[in-house]
């Protein structure tokens, strides 16, 4: 669910749609799914719990050691944020598996004539940690 950070989920959604709930979409043109999970289901090749303290424990993930090279998964806000010097930040914790098939995980933003410009990227963890 939201917080009170426009733009903000946890992923607590319970029976709800993560996507609908957090304002995000998967890019139907991409080649697979972002999903939400916990640590029992990722099993060794994840975090044994989100990075919320207390109760929180969902996160979004993909699998890829079934994908080939060059295949995306791709989600996008479905909530616009007006272009900010200062005023807007992207805040989000990660974990990379190091493994062949991981690849590396980007943020983008759209200008609104539609181009993505790449604003960050990372091929791996340095540390087994959020």
């Amino acid at each position: 669910y939201y917080t009170s950070i426009p733009g903000s989920c946890n992923f607590e959604t319970q029976d709800q749609e993560w996507t609908a709930v957090c304002g995000l979409t998967q890019d139907t043109s991409d080649d697979f799914d972002w999903n939400i999970s916990n640590s029992a289901v990722m099993g060794q090749m994840g975090p044994d719990t989100d990075h919320t303290p207390g109760k929180g424990q969902h996160f979004l993930y993909v699998n890829s050691s079934t994908q080939k090279e060059g295949n995306r998964a791709r989600i996008i806000t479905t909530i616009l944020f007006p272009a900010s010097l200062g005023v807007c930040r992207v805040r989000f914790w990660y974990w990379l598996f190091a493994s062949r098939q991981t690849g590396v995980l980007k943020v983008y933003t759209a200008e609104e004539h539609g181009m993505d410009i790449l604003m960050w990227s990372s091929s791996r963890n340095e540390e087994n940690k959020w």
